[in-house]
């Protein structure tokens, strides 16, 4: 069979692209596209059968005929590099994709325009004719004729790599996977309006990643039977943990949460997970380590937040899963670092920063890949992990023969490195996207098992190992400058405005904490809350960002805002002593303390306001407190109220009022006191003169016909036929104490 026939002459026309590339087909291109959708097994070995299967498309315009599929075998790649290169060749190429394996084609009678069909072949590995141990690039073409190309030719083509081996390596490439489970920020600084704190999300997106099906349900389903080492945001078990009791979202009204039980049943799958795994802990929320370095060390405290986080990511992973995790890693975005990200991520105990290979990368021509671990001293590793392996995975994995080509990419690369120094064990390091979707943790799965069942050329590390294993001399330990940070991570970080903001919420935190009776109860949701606004979570979320932050210093703004002044309208003093009562309304939960209010005179040479008083007011309480006041002189002053923290900081707005002193004088004492005399002589005057009336009464009823008596007692008892006299009034003075001055001018004042 003449396959080959006008071949050269149509390789032009013949250009297909690769299913993992991003070109387009040429317009107009009479072409089938072949793609390969599973192979197995994907690293054969000897007796095995090969089976590759996929599908068959014709994209061009007439029927194809007389056609069929066939496998061919090329050489031998023989570098890393020619592997990545392979990728991206599309086409057929006469030579370098080898020839047609006789006697395993798949007849394909007819192929309409339009119209797609599955193939199938199997065939022993011993006639793929492999010799040499190495990576090998199959592909599966087919041939046929159409109406405007009558004579047969390849009409589509797709490969992928087989990588062989037909025993076990002497020295095996210790192979360290990180499993990330990451989240973007979900809880909000909020908590519902009652004295056990309901957390407040911001939306209920996580249950759907948590439910069965679900991007980290899968992540903790796949990794738990992986040989990976858990990577874990500590925010995310203390988000999760949340959900597990009951909680609300968008708001403290809003309605409540309903995942609990997805949410318990996720935490139970990792902590049984997590029994048989190594688990490193990033610090709590996974702080943006490269903003903070370019961005938030010109703010005073920025960097005072990575230690709490990384004590707070210890206590979170221990209390939630019950196991005791790695502290002391750094993983900077992408892997992507300089001399200030460094020294930012070690500040806070982290001798260990996760960087990439194509960041920290090699200045000499090495014939091989190095160690993973490199010193960078100041008792510093960077842990280099390898950039082609660690990005396999990132494209869309949800189309079969996407995941198919990356998985056996994996696999070639993984065995390639094996062959560049079999004689040398290395040390490599895989840390992928931080958080990868359901398809990639499938593909990624997917490689690290058939890396596992072949177990010819690597053996599984876990990522203490890997940072224990001897670093390799001639390896480069040259940490990059910041001008080699790659520009397009440097626009997607926090700017310095959001660190001042953040700054400004701290500080706003410090000055109420100290007034509160339980200060955990907002120090606790208002701290993580600041510690979720630096998370690596925002990268190219700059408008969600800077609203999270915004949300943040508005529900604190609103809970300082309810411990304040009442409003007073003005009072009337009269006398030269007398009491002003000022009112402070607690509408917290919880009782503030140790606050100071203070009144100031604008004349205090007219009006003294006494001394300022430590105040104590219950929560959902409002309570007044006097200040005795002297007043020297007539006339109106005003008075300024202002509440203190127990730092001796102003707290909330001042609180202004008009104070009217009346001074009462002698003249005027005098003639009250005559007023008051003559009433109590009237009052005297009146009781004897009853008093005789009475008397006389009686002796006239002993002079009348009464014999017993019994009528004068009638009347003097007041019966029924007497009157009841008339008693004396008891008239109370005003004296003008409780004046409370003319209509609408203020409260009465206590003297």
């Amino acid at each position: 069979m003449t396959v080959l026939t006008g071949v050269p002459l149509l390789a032009g026309l013949l250009q297909l692209p690769h299913p993992a590339s991003a070109q387009a087909a040429p317009t107009g291109s009479r072409t089938v596209d072949v793609s390969i959708d599973s192979m197995s097994p994907s690293a054969p070995g000897k007796g095995d059968t090969v089976t590759v299967s996929g599908t068959l498309k014709n994209d061009g315009r007439s029927t194809i005929t007389d056609a069929h599929v066939g496998l061919r075998v090329g050489g031998a790649l023989s570098s890393r590099s020619a592997i990545e290169a392979a990728t991206h060749r599309t086409g057929y190429l006469p030579g370098v994709d080898g020839q047609e394996i006789k006697g395993h084609q798949e007849k394909v009678d007819k192929l309409e325009p339009g119209v797609s069909r599955p193939f199938t072949l199997s065939l022993p590995v011993k006639d793929l004719e492999l010799n040499d141990d190495g990576v090998y690039q199959i592909g599966v073409s087919l041939s046929g004729r159409s109406q405007a190309s009558p004579s047969e030719q390849i009409l589509g083509i797709d490969r992928t790599f087989l990588p062989w081996q037909s025993a076990n390596a002497d020295k095996k490439t210790q192979l360290t996977y990180l499993w990330p489970l990451i989240s973007t920020t979900h809880l909000t600084a909020e908590t519902g309006a009652d004295p056990q704190q309901t957390p407040v999300f911001r939306d209920d997106d996580l249950a759907a990643e948590l439910a069965p099906g679900g991007r980290l349900q899968q992540m903790v389903t796949l990794g738990k039977n992986l040989p990976v080492t858990f990577v874990i945001d500590p925010d995310l078990l203390a988000t999760v943990d949340a959900m597990t009791r009951p909680y609300r979202v968008n708001g403290p009204d809003g309605p409540m949460g309903r995942n609990q039980a997805v949410a318990k049943q996720w935490l139970h799958e990792l902590e049984e997970a997590v029994k048989t795994h190594e688990v490193v802990a990033l610090p709590f929320a996974d702080p943006d380590l490269a903003s903070l370095a370019h961005h938030g060390k010109g703010v005073p405290s920025a960097l005072r937040h990575l230690g709490p986080a990384t004590k707070l990511a210890d206590k979170t992973v221990d209390t939630v899963l019950g196991v005791k995790p790695r502290t002391d890693f750094a993983w900077p975005v992408n892997g992507a670092i300089d001399r200030s990200i460094v020294d930012v991520a070690t500040s806070a105990g982290a001798h260990n920063v996760i960087t990439r290979s194509d960041s920290l990368q090699e200045t000499r021509e090495l014939s091989y890949t190095p160690t993973a671990a490199r010193p960078i001293g100041g008792g510093n590793t960077a842990i280099v992990a390898d950039a082609q392996l660690s990005r396999a995975f990132e494209g869309d994995m949800s189309k079969a023969t996407d995941a198919i080509h990356a998985v056996q990419e994996f696999l070639a690369q993984t065995q390639m490195i094996n062959l560049q120094d079999p004689d040398r064990q290395r040390s490599i390091v895989v840390a992928p996207q931080r958080m990868p979707s359901v398809s990639q943790a499938h593909a990624m799965a997917t490689a690290l098992r058939q890396l596992e069942d072949a177990g010819r050329w690597t053996q599984a590390l876990n990522l203490s190992g890997a940072t224990k294993a001897k670093p390799d001399p001639a390896a480069d330990r040259q940490v990059p400058s910041g001008s080699a940070y790659p520009y397009w991570l440097r626009k997607q970080e926090l700017p310095t405005d959001a660190f001042r903001q953040i700054q400004g919420t701290q500080t706003a935190l410090d000055d109420f904490r100290v007034n509160l009776a339980q200060p955990e109860r907002v120090v606790t949701p208002f701290g993580n809350a600041i510690m979720r606004e630096m998370s690596t979570g925002w990268r190219g979320e700059a408008s969600g960002a800077a609203a999270y932050r915004r949300s943040v210093r508005s529900y604190l703004d609103g809970l300082t805002k309810k411990v304040h002044l009442i409003q007073k309208s003005g009072a009337t003093l009269s006398g030269r002593s007398a009491t002003i009562p000022v009112t402070v309304q607690n509408n917290l939960l919880q009782g503030v303390k140790n606050m100071t209010l203070k009144l100031t005179s604008s004349q205090p040479n007219r009006l003294d306001v006494g001394k300022p008083q430590q105040i104590t007011v219950d929560g959902g309480h409002s309570q007044s407190f006097k200040f005795d006041t002297t007043a020297n002189a007539n006339g109106r002053v005003w008075v300024t109220a202002q509440l203190y923290s127990a730092d001796g900081k102003p707290y909330g707005a001042p609180m202004t009022f008009q104070v009217n002193v009346t001074e009462i004088t002698a003249t005027v004492m005098l003639v009250i006191a005559g007023g008051v005399l003559l009433l109590v002589l009237a009052g005297v005057r009146i009781y004897f003169q009853r008093k005789r009336a009475a008397a006389r009464r009686a002796e006239e009823g002993a002079d009348g016909d009464g014999t017993d008596g019994t009528a004068g007692m009638d009347g003097d008892n007041g019966g029924t036929d007497g009157e009841t006299p008339e008693q004396p009034s008891d008239p109370t003075p005003d004296t003008g104490s409780e004046n409370s001055g003319p209509s609408g001018s203020g409260e009465k004042v206590d003297r």
